[in-house]
């Protein structure tokens, strides 16, 4: 009986490693290359399917001439993606209509005399009304 490492040199596992290490980086460089492809407004069905065509027939290749011909541009649209993402949460998190807020405006006018006990108890449970 021989040892296992004997049977499978540390060469051969570093190389083993390599490989393995180059087919997942190729997977996710296809699914970057995909995504993006679909998400292109402005490319006609025959066009993305000639593009999947050539990265299915011509991998390396062709996941490497999409990245290499639509690079910057696809930078250009996860920028967009990205800054229209930052604007909503923006937009959606600045909002003086949270409960919290109605509920400390309701008091401020109520310290300030401007409303009465019975209105600040409706303006309360208007606002934590779901």
């Amino acid at each position: 009986m021989t040892l296992a490492s004997a049977e499978y040199p540390f060469f051969d596992v570093m190389a083993t490693m390599l490989v393995f290490f180059c087919w997942v980086a190729w997977f996710g460089l296809l699914f970057v290359a995909v995504g993006d492809l679909f998400r292109r407004p402005g490319v006609s069905g025959w066009a993305k399917a000639g593009w999947i065509l050539l990265m299915l027939v011509l991998p390396v290749l062709g996941v490497l001439l999409y990245l290499g011909i639509e690079g910057r541009h696809m930078r250009e649209r996860e920028a967009a993606v990205q800054r229209r993402f930052d604007d909503y949460v923006r937009s959606v998190s600045t909002s003086d209509t949270t409960s919290a807020a109605q509920i400390a405006e309701a008091r401020r006018l109520l310290d300030d005399g401007v409303i009465n006990d019975a209105e600040y108890q409706t303006l309360m449970r208007k606002a934590l009304a779901p």
